[in-house]
């Protein structure tokens, strides 16, 4: 079976922010207006797609990060939806290992909030190139330069603002696109589906003019000729800019900031635009880098290619009611197909093959392989646990170990009555392999079962 999305056209992007900064409400559009949702749901009634736990539906929050499939212009679009509460700090950690980019979700009316900031320093860590999308600009209080500016101080990025807002609070109609120099506002009869271009009104043009001289002066830092042309008078054209914002977002230079209100559904489609023209695709990284199953000190690369030998590296383990446990994978290189055997070479023992699946938040599609730059959920594997590397038999390779943080508290517990006793250490057993920072041990002189985090 050949390829049937280029890997240029492949974006695995993550969602992240602060608690309650709307990340859930935002991938919901996304999946809305992709076509994978029919229904919009509404975090505040439970019914969103990604929080699919009854658990998270229950407190409006969203504890594990499922993976999503999606289709935009013809690229795929593969989004892990990663915690915003400070408690699944590690659930974050494993979920930027496994992106190539990722878009931070922040409150107009807060601004930079703690969690964010952690979340972006994980970032900075993983060296993943993201963008800013600053939601809620429908709300009291709404403030966009100051979510700017915050941006800048207390994250110590580089904004770049390619878009201003059009009102604000309960009076926002749109954004001004400063790449095309136009005004694109929402029709709210049509649940923000709909949209057009206009002229950029009166009031806001010399507020537009001076952001598009301030973002035309920082792209073209990005390539001398470019620089050349514009010190002359020549300035770049929207599909040099476009792609001078990709260098330098893909560069870690800056981070191009858009803004809307997810929730009255406007400010999402450009936000999609924006992950397929600015984040980067599997091939615009660099390489994976894992070190030798024999050599521990040798150090082996694979390329994003699915000539390359296959390898995997497993970020997510669940309990799926319906088909037992879904080890989650991103696929770095090679093909990996349903039936064949592979090497876990972490904890160097062989894996078979069964059902693999392609995840929409809820739902799932059945496929026979996968291929490089892929994140799929495979069923039924014995041995694999968060953090292990499944690779080719002929050609094993160790992606780098993720490192676990020690446990800060610890508990004994025990059933009720002696007859759950093996049902209490089944359970337990289960949540050590899907969260490697929870971890199980019996107390030898007392007897009891201890439970660390």
């Amino acid at each position: 079976m050949a390829r049937i999305t280029p890997l240029n056209r492949y974006r695995n992007i993550g969602i992240m922010a602060h608690i309650d900064a709307g990340k859930t409400t935002t991938t919901e559009r996304i999946l809305y207006y992709t076509g994978r949702s029919h229904k919009i749901g509404e975090v505040h009634d439970g019914a969103a797609t990604m929080d699919w736990m009854e658990q998270e539906q229950e407190r409006g929050i969203t504890i594990t990060s499922a993976a999503t499939t999606c289709f935009w212009k013809e690229h795929r679009i593969n989004i892990i939806d990663t915690p915003g509460h400070v408690d699944f700090t590690i659930e974050v950690e494993r979920s930027l290992r496994v992106l190539d980019g990722a878009v931070a979700v922040f409150d107009a009316v807060a601004g930079v909030e703690p969690q964010s900031e952690t979340v972006w320093r994980q970032a900075d860590k993983y060296k993943v190139p993201r963008m800013c999308f600053v939601n809620k600009m429908d709300r009291t209080g709404a403030n966009f330069a100051r979510c700017v500016e915050m941006i800048k101080k207390r994250l110590g990025a580089k904004p770049l603002v390619t878009q201003l807002p059009v009102g604000a609070e309960s009076d926002f109609k749109g954004v001004i696109d400063l790449i095309r120099m136009q005004a694109i506002i929402w029709k709210d009869e049509s649940l923000g589906a709909e949209f057009e271009h206009v002229a950029i009104p009166d009031d806001l043009k010399d507020e537009a003019e001076a952001a598009r001289l301030e973002l035309i002066e920082t792209v073209v830092e990005q390539d001398e000729a470019a620089m050349e042309a514009y010190l002359e008078g020549n300035e770049p054209d929207e599909a040099t800019v476009k792609k001078l914002i990709r260098r330098g977002t893909c560069g870690l230079q800056f981070v191009p900031v858009l803004c809307g209100s997810a929730f009255k559904n406007k400010g999402v489609q450009p936000m999609l635009d924006a992950v397929v023209d600015y984040l980067p695709s599997p091939v615009d990284v660099p390489p994976v880098e894992g070190v030798d199953v024999n050599d521990t000190e040798k150090k082996v690369k694979r390329e994003s290619s699915d000539e390359a030998p296959f390898s995997a590296l497993a970020f997510k383990i669940m309990s799926d009611p319906f088909v037992g446990s879904l080890t989650f994978v991103r696929v770095y290189s090679g093909i990996l197909q349903s039936g064949e055997q592979v090497q876990n070479t972490v904890k160097g023992k062989k894996e078979k093959i069964g059902r693999m699946l392609l995840m929409h938040a809820n739902s799932r599609e059945d496929i026979k392989e996968a291929r490089a730059g892929d994140i799929v959920a495979l069923c039924g594997l014995k041995e694999t646990t968060t953090g292990d590397t499944l690779a080719a038999i002929n050609k094993p390779v160790i992606l780098e170990r993720m490192e676990f943080p020690d446990p800060v508290i610890e508990v004994a517990v025990e059933p009720r009555t002696k007859a759950d006793q093996e049902k209490m250490g089944t359970a337990l057993h289960r949540l050590a392999q899907e969260d490697p920072s929870f971890r199980v041990s019996t107390d030898h002189e007392s007897g009891q079962t201890i439970i660390k985090g």
